[in-house]
């Protein structure tokens, strides 16, 4: 019996834009027929294919977890159903799957075992905060999350700072949404003035704004709050 293929099906990065708006027609009805899939989270994961107008019920769906709380040691059996000749989709709560996302683990088993993986065109909030900055898009480098609390933070951001005036690289970097506002405080604390800086903000949603300019700029012309909402920093020294 032949294995199935996995494909990675790239999900809203915001609820309140219709799957429609931000997925091509094909990944919609890739993902409407499909019935077996992992999920980083099994709630968020119903609505999404609920908004997709996925035809069958959703408790009639095979949603399997795996989060960051997953042990590595069970996730081959994650793959038990591409082994079986059936295909999975992988769902992520980070728009593309795999990307900054515990997903990651599954697709390097299934090319250990060798499974086909298929990738789906979808949103990236790195890449479209990206694409909206104006900053150096030919050499980037995504730092993940930066330490919590702010002095730590704030002597990493000089530090990718530095890195990006020596390489002349984008440093793109995220947080939880609740610590956003201390983010920024701290970037425009430790930045010098002239390295400009990029925060993107409900990405695709219809609240979605973009602002870039220098750090001084930022200071002078501060921004309101961004508050709880899903936000993506970059900054070029």
């Amino acid at each position: 019996m032949a294995n199935g293929r996995l494909y990675l099906v790239p999900t809203w990065l915001s609820e309140d834009a219709p799957p429609e708006a931000v997925l091509p027609a094909a990944v919609l009805a890739r993902a409407r027929s499909l019935e077996c899939f992992v999920v980083e989270n099994a709630r968020s994961a119903r609505r999404f294919l609920a908004a997709c107008g996925h035809p069958k019920p959703m408790r009639e769906l095979r949603l399997s977890t795996l989060d960051e709380h997953t042990d590595r040691a069970s996730v081959p059996a994650l793959l038990a159903p591409l082994l079986e000749g059936r295909d999975v989709g992988l769902l992520s709560e980070a728009g593309a799957p795999a990307v900054a996302d515990p997903g990651a683990q599954l697709v390097a088993e299934a090319h250990a075992r060798g499974i086909a993986v298929v990738p789906l065109a979808g949103p990236s909030s790195i890449l479209l905060a990206l694409m909206a900055s104006g900053l150096e898009g030919q050499r980037f480098r995504f730092a993940g999350y930066l330490p919590v609390e702010s002095a730590p933070r704030r002597a990493r951001i000089a530090e990718l700072e530095r890195d990006s005036a020596r390489h002349r690289e984008t440093q793109v970097f995220i947080e939880t949404p609740y610590r956003n506002d201390a983010l920024l405080a701290d970037v425009l604390h430790a930045c010098k003035g002239g390295t400009r800086l990029c925060v993107a903000v409900d990405l695709t949603a219809p609240g979605e704004w973009i602002r870039m300019d220098t750090a001084e700029g930022w200071k002078s012309r501060p921004s309101p709050a961004i508050g709880k909402r899903p936000a993506i920093f970059l900054l070029l020294a």
